[in-house]
């Protein structure tokens, strides 16, 4: 694996400031996060990643599908 130094990010650099991570994904596509000096996470953008080929459709879907999921309870009695 191959890795552009100018892609990495320390696994305590990204938890502190995940915006710095995003605008970097935005600007690169992708960028490796590094645990334990190893590399341990990708994270890509969506929208400019070769890998995650999605349609806006899809991409609505998924959020919905998470939201769904990780609310289901209220929705759930929401319905009743």
């Amino acid at each position: 694996m191959i890795i552009d130094t100018e892609k990495i990010l320390s696994m305590t650099e990204a938890n502190q400031n995940f915006s710095r991570a995003a605008k970097m994904a935005d600007k690169f596509g992708e960028i490796v996060i590094f645990k334990n000096n190893k590399p341990k996470y990708v994270l890509y953008n969506v929208d400019a990643s070769p890998q995650i080929e999605m349609s806006d459709e899809e991409k609505i879907e998924f959020v919905a599908r998470r939201i769904l999921k990780q609310h289901l309870a209220a929705f759930q009695e929401l319905a009743k």
